[in-house]
């Protein structure tokens, strides 16, 4: 029981102690100090403002850069596909027993590369 009684007392201290101990690091706002805070908070601001603009501009590069990239593989995704379209005309006519336009010539180029190499 005298355990008890002990504890008892001592927690009320620690509470008692609580509300009355103030330090030099407490938060909020600190008196006298206004227009100094002013500043610093409009410049902070002016950077964040400043930060934003540029974040903005990089990300609209970006976004161009991107999308000449997308229009650079759509061309040649475009012209792939007419060649093998091509090719695969090229094949039908030979299936056929034809010999297709334009087959001489590549093997004409096909040749002259041959020879130089």
């Amino acid at each position: 029981m005298m355990e008890y009684q002990e504890m008892h007392v001592i927690e009320e201290n620690n509470i008692s102690e609580g509300p009355h101990r103030k330090e030099s690091g407490k938060r909020g706002r600190k008196p006298g100090r206004k227009s100094a805070e002013k500043v610093d908070m409009k410049a902070k601001l002016e950077r964040s403002r400043q930060s934003a603009r540029e974040c903005r501009a990089r990300k609209k590069l970006r976004y161009q850069y991107l999308e000449e990239l997308v229009a650079d593989r759509e061309k040649a995704v475009f012209a792939l596909r007419k060649e093998l379209e091509k090719y695969l005309d090229w094949a039908k006519e030979l299936d056929e027993g034809r010999v297709p336009e334009g087959i001489q010539e590549l093997m004409e180029e096909l040749a002259t590369l041959k020879q130089e190499s």
